[in-house]
């Protein structure tokens, strides 16, 4: 029930001590605020490093190859391992049934891609269809590399936007012809990639066109798979983990590569490595929370010693207050209410700077691991709601202490 004198009489009361009052409540201010902020850089993060993934399919796993570190089988280390075709082809056929996408690559290093009077350097891979999928692309026009190319190895070539808009400027480029590398290469499809500009400043051939124009003969330079996804991530995790595992085993019996040798043959994991960062994550958004809310609760500490030193203050009124007939009930709320009072106004106002910060400052950070920090506005109305909870309880104690004085000892009080 509304009570417009004991409002009048918080409002009395606060204002005969203003620099207290108000260094009470930058306190719990200050705390609310420092938690938004780091809520919101850890949200950053999180969508920083998730934009990283999103390059690529989300469960893809690259196998690449390098020089032997331990002897085995009394060969001597510093042996150059080199993926072939065959490799290749082996592990689809013994796992066809657990990938999803796959793609062996050749590249082409410095690929001078030339349109008439434009030309660019440029990532030239010969890869599968299957390509496109691995690496998250979205055709803008045409087609991508399909089975026919690699059956007929067609001079076919699919273009990204980046060397689209150099070479052909506002000119459609599908069906006009570019020299890669000296070769003539009809463009049948032009794709944009989320990774941006330097995913875009790459050419797709056929691979089996690839080796054949390109000196390639049978060789690869890394192989591409993909596994579909689970109905969890843990268990996505461990099923990409496995095959991971299996097919470095796989690899290192064919090649004579040493079980322990890590340098020879290397499998990179998306799942395993994303796992990582977001365990990394979970591990500073804790650390954020457990920062945030020791602010908070040094603020709320500062709330009770103020509170008490105004029941110290009081002391005699309160002894009036009961000897005319005052119930401890009334005096515990009306300690509350001042304490209820300014832990809400101080925990709103903080709320509303740290997400008027984060609304104008967030869009303006520009960083590879850091994107649109913000909060959830429903965890930031949660917090403030058990901030106002936890300064009840900061006002509890020193308004029971006051309920329970005796009016003849409060009356002697000095």
């Amino acid at each position: 029930m509304f009570n417009l004198e004991r409002w009048e009489e918080i409002f009395e009361t606060i204002s005969k001590n203003k620099l207290r009052t108000f260094l009470t409540g930058l306190s719990v201010l200050s705390g609310i605020f420092i938690l938004v902020i780091l809520l919101g850089v850890s949200q950053g993060m999180q969508n920083g490093i998730s934009s990283q993934f999103q390059d690529d399919a989300a469960n893809v796993i690259f196998v690449w190859t390098g020089v032997t570190s331990v002897e085995y089988k009394g060969m001597n280390p510093g042996r150059v391992i080199q993926l072939r075709n065959k490799d290749y082809d082996h592990i689809t056929k013994l796992h066809k049934d657990e990938l999803e996408y796959k793609s062996s690559v050749y590249r082409i290093w410095g690929g001078m891609v030339t349109y008439k009077k434009e030309s660019g350097s440029y990532r030239v891979e010969g890869v599968y269809p299957d390509y496109q999928f691995l690496e998250n692309q979205t055709l803008i026009k045409g087609r991508h590399i399909n089975t026919l190319d690699i059956d007929n190895s067609t001079k076919s070539v699919v273009i990204g936007k980046k060397v689209n808009d150099d070479l052909f400027k506002d000119q459609d480029a599908i069906g006009k012809y570019v020299k890669v590398s000296g070769v003539n290469f009809k463009v049948v499809g032009v794709y944009s990639d989320p990774g941006g500009e330097r995913e875009e400043s790459r050419v797709f051939v056929p691979i089996s066109t690839a080796q054949k124009v390109f000196s390639g003969a049978n060789r690869v330079n890394f192989l591409s798979f993909s596994l579909p996804m689970e109905d969890n991530f843990e268990k996505a995790t461990a099923a990409s983990v496995d095959f991971s595992d299996k097919i470095e085993k796989q690899l290192k019996e064919t090649h004579d590569v040493a079980p322990q040798d890590e340098s020879a043959i290397s499998v990179n994991n998306s799942l395993e490595n994303a796992k990582r960062f977001y365990d990394l994550m979970g591990m500073i958004k804790m650390f954020f929370w457990f920062v945030g809310i020791a602010t908070i609760l040094a603020g709320v500490i500062g709330v009770s010693n103020i509170m008490l030193i105004i029941v110290k203050e009081r002391t005699k009124e309160i002894g009036i207050r009961k000897a005319l007939g005052a119930q401890p009930l009334s005096i515990v709320t009306m300690i509350l209410h001042e304490s209820i009072f300014v832990t809400a106004i101080a925990g709103f106002l903080g709320l509303f700077l740290g997400l008027v910060l984060l609304e104008f400052v967030g869009p303006m950070v520009e960083t590879e691991f850091i994107a649109n920090p913000s909060v959830n506005f429903q965890i930031a109305i949660t917090t403030v709601i058990i901030l106002i909870v936890a300064g009840a309880f900061a006002g509890f104690f020193p308004a029971w202490r006051a309920a329970r004085i005796k009016p003849i000892i409060a009356l002697r009080d000095e």
